[in-house]
């Protein structure tokens, strides 16, 4: 049997299908899995061990577009995919499954798209309320017996496997950087794919500061996606003038790759950042999490790994704008955000740093 998985679009969301593919590949072992992905979250599954290839769907501007997809169509009908499972349930991703002419064809029944799909799954009332791992299992639930269940973080978890070409390009680096094998890392995500998951600058930069201060021991990384540059500078430049910080106590990489940036995070002794891609690849390692939450819900988008690995899941409180749909703040104000202090993250990193051992190479045997 061949089988597609479409998921487009987020590094996050297809990290959070992992549980799926690893459990399609025990449940139908000489099946042939594919894997359809954009390409900024294809590294997420380049060398998942349980597919046999990844297709990944170029997304270029305006009318190229058509002509991408066509091609794209054609490619998938010569494949011959007797079941298609679109993981996304978006209208680019709709038209790919039903474009790959595969028999069977699994999708979410929305709106105007039902039609595309031979199996139809309605939106489940409970989707707001339960994680979104569980809400994607439950669209292969029925392909074998072993998938009824319900998934478990333990025996379950989100997974990425590490690069490595990209491992020895981080460890090079962080060797050039002046990094002793062994010193605490502590990796900053300071990025938001949008700006309603934007916690304020300020107090990411009172947040490095003061981890700078309690230990001068400790390296800090600030990082995002090339085109948040400016951001990580900021905080930086901010950090080291509002407190006491060793000069080489603060970085801003942003030219990491997602398979670096993976392994960075492997290595180091706590992850912090919002709702975002890169909290969900800190979730395929063993590394210790602070997550900061704004308009989503931790029980739908928490960190998806064994609980007895250290998350510390940080957010204002039950508001009656949460969660919201991202496309305009009612209040006005991003109160979900800016109603966080600083003061409540550096705690939980504190309690995080103190619940673990810090060592480098954390997902590496010894």
């Amino acid at each position: 049997m061949r089988i597609l998985l479409v998921r487009l679009r987020l590094i996050g969301d297809v990290v959070l299908t992992t549980p799926v593919i690893r459990a399609l590949r025990r449940a139908l072992p000489d099946a042939t899995l594919s894997y359809l992905a954009e390409p900024a979250a294809a590294p997420v599954v380049a060398a998942n061990p349980h597919l046999d290839e990844v297709i990944v769907a170029r997304r270029p501007r305006g009318l190229r577009r058509i002509e991408t997809d066509l091609a794209l169509a054609r490619d998938l009908r010569r494949r011959r995919f007797d079941l298609a499972v679109d993981l996304h349930g978006g209208p680019r991703a709709s038209w790919l499954t039903f474009a790959s002419g595969a028999r069977e064809r699994i999708g979410y029944a929305v709106p105007g798209r039902w039609w595309m799909y031979t199996r139809r799954h309605p939106r489940d009332p409970r989707a707001h309320d339960r994680h979104s791992v569980e809400n994607q299992w439950a669209l292969v639930r029925e392909l074998h017996p072993s998938l009824a269940r319900t998934p478990d973080r333990r025996h379950d978890p989100v997974e990425m496997a590490e690069d490595p070409a990209a491992a020895a390009r981080l460890d090079a680096r962080l060797a050039g950087a002046g990094f002793e094998p062994g010193a605490p890392i502590i990796v900053v995500h300071v990025g938001a794919g949008n700006r309603f998951r934007q916690w304020p600058l300020e107090y990411f930069a009172e947040l490095v500061g003061r981890l700078a201060e309690n230990a001068p021991d400790r390296r800090i990384i600030l990082t995002t996606g090339p085109d948040q540059a400016d951001l990580a500078t900021r905080v930086a430049a901010e950090a080291r003038a509002g407190f006491r910080v060793a000069p080489a106590g603060i970085a801003a990489w942003s030219d990491l790759s997602l398979a670096e940036l993976r392994s960075l995070i492997g290595r180091c002794s706590l992850y912090v950042g919002g709702d975002s891609g890169p909290m969900h690849v800190a979730s395929t390692t063993t590394t210790p999490i602070v997550a900061v939450y704004g308009p989503t819900l931790p029980r739908v988008w928490a960190p998806w790994r064994d609980p007895d690995l250290v998350a510390e899941l940080v957010e204002y409180g039950s508001l009656p704008c949460r969660p919201c749909a991202q496309r305009a703040c009612d209040p006005g104000d991003f109160r979900c955000l800016t109603w966080l202090p600083a003061a409540s993250v550096i705690e939980a990193a504190e309690r995080a740093l103190a619940r673990t051992r810090p060592r480098r190479d954390r997902d590496r045997p010894s």
